[in-house]
């Protein structure tokens, strides 16, 4: 396989700018893509060449795989990255590449239908011996068939869609009663998101750990674990905060896993970087959820615990090279913890928010890493997915990672939108969370945003009052709509900010 000179980033946001930093460190053109909205974004501004591909909408744009390919073939681009999301798992664009001469720095077009397909997943897994939630391994054919098997593992239950993924088409179900409205709901679900009805069931474990294992794999049979991750912290089923090692696991069980995710990678000839995710149950007891045959978000905590560049090698992989490291030589050094920074208000159930960025100020300092994918002056809108940046911390240990992650939650300032930022102080300080005792039902549990709401109507106080001690002559005020008046507020709102949360600690 030739060497990569030039790659196109079918994506946009933080993970365009990720990929593309990457390839400019290898020597490697870049080529970005982008919609007309996107067009002054970040990764349009670093990339050598860009392309537009159309309107805001996805669905004429990031999702076009012809335009994609067009632009691959105008600019000479000779491999296309296509980051998370939009057809990063789609074996039908992988496929087109292969047809096309282009090289998908990802798995093959085999690997994502085997994987993809969640219950084709689960026969494969069962027939190579990979633990299982009980439940169904085939989609079923009809809802007297789902009542039957959720009788029989007995409730609570959850149903999930067979070709999706994201807490899309998935419910879970408690008692008999409710099981026949939940399977028609997560049917429509299922089809409006995927085109696809199709639906299993297995059993729902109480109290479970989303823990995942990092693989990469290359094309002369070598399959590397790169250890595991953390990502119980969720809501809608999708991960906010993440961190790695998973604190959950000792040396015993953290072999075991990795032996199952590098068998489950295995069993389908996987080539490139993906996940395999397990559910843990308070038994120590795991599972196989799924197989995510892509980059994932949170893989930066990974990179920061083993020094390893996990797009580099994803590109080396691509040219047809050897992984250059043996298992032995990847090793876990200290501990990382992610927040991921979305245009969300968590106060109001984490619904999406817009706005126009007026300020978007990131923190720095000894092990700390941003991945963002905006900067100030621009606009948040409701076109795409609502993650900003990915905000992660390092730490000699876990103790010193989440210590380091509250001081540059502080530091990062945004105004403009609604964010997950309040959320994610939350969770750094909540002695459960502390304890590394949490599990997918933290947010459920624990999380009230009343409380968040009173902490920053105390925090603004603090700052009137701050502000009235310190700049008389400003006579600055907070009106009712909650709009400051003076320039310099922000400021000292955010001093007062520090002050009062080392106070309360």
């Amino acid at each position: 396989m030739p060497e990569i000179k030039k790659v196109l980033i079918a994506n946009r946001g933080e993970i365009a700018v990720r990929v593309i930093r990457s390839c400019r460190q290898l020597g490697i053109k870049t080529v970005a893509v982008y919609s007309e909205v996107d067009a002054g974004m970040p990764h349009v501004q670093l990339a050598d060449e860009g392309v537009c591909l159309g309107e805001a909408a996805s669905s004429k744009s990031y999702l076009v795989m012809e335009k994609i390919l067009e632009a691959a073939r105008v600019t000479g681009a000779d491999a296309i990255h296509p980051g998370y999301g939009f057809l990063s798992e789609n074996s039908v664009f992988a496929r087109k590449c292969r047809e096309n001469d282009i090289i998908f720095i990802g798995p093959t077009p085999e690997a994502i239908e085997a994987m993809g397909d969640k219950t084709k997943a689960r026969e494969l897994m069962e027939a190579n011996k990979v633990p299982l939630p009980p439940g169904t391994a085939t989609a079923l054919k009809d809802v007297a068939e789902a009542e039957r098997v959720a009788e029989e593992i007995g409730y609570p239950v959850m149903i999930k869609a067979a070709a999706g993924g994201g807490g899309k088409g998935m419910r879970i179900v408690h008692k008999k009663e409710d099981f026949t409205s939940s399977i028609r709901t997560a049917k429509s679900e299922a089809m409006s998101a995927f085109g696809d009805d199709r639906v299993y069931v297995e059993k729902y474990l109480e109290n479970p750990r989303h823990i995942e294992f990092q693989i990469i794999a290359d094309t002369h049979g070598n399959v590397l674990h790169v250890y595991d991750r953390e990502c119980s912290v969720q809501r809608r089923h999708q991960k906010v905060v993440e961190e790695a090692p998973s604190p959950f696991l000792d040396d015993e069980m953290r072999a075991a896993m990795a032996d199952v995710a590098v068998k489950a990678a295995q069993s389908c000839g996987y080539v490139g970087a993906g996940t395999v995710e397990f559910l843990a149950d308070k038994h120590r007891n795991f599972y196989f959820l799924e197989m995510n045959t892509r980059l994932q978000v949170e893989h930066p905590v990974t990179e920061f615990i083993t020094g390893l560049d996990l797009v580099a090698l994803q590109l080396l992989v691509a040219e047809g090279k050897k992984l250059p490291l043996k298992q032995s030589d990847i090793t876990i050094k200290g501990h990382a913890m992610e927040c991921r920074i979305c245009a969300e208000d968590p106060e109001e159930n984490f619904m999406p928010s817009t706005g126009y960025l007026k300020r978007f100020k990131l923190p720095s300092g000894p092990g700390v890493r941003v991945d963002a994918g905006i900067e100030a002056g621009q606009s948040v809108t409701i076109n795409y997915d609502p993650l900003l940046a990915k905000l992660v911390t390092y730490g000699k240990d876990r103790d010193e990672a989440i210590r380091r992650m509250r001081v540059a939650l502080e530091e990062f300032q945004i105004d403009g939108c609604k964010t997950t930022i309040p959320f994610c102080h939350f969770t750094m300080e909540h002695p459960v969370f502390n304890s590394g005792t949490y599990d997918t039902h933290f947010i459920q549990n624990y999380y009230k945003p009343a409380e968040l709401r009173m902490n920053e109507d105390v925090s603004h106080l603090a700052a009137a009052l701050l502000h009235e001690h310190f700049v008389p002559d400003v006579h600055a005020t907070v009106p009712m709509n909650g709009k400051k008046k003076d320039p310099d507020f922000d400021e000292m709102a955010h001093a007062s900010s520090l002050w009062w949360r080392n106070r309360r600690s």
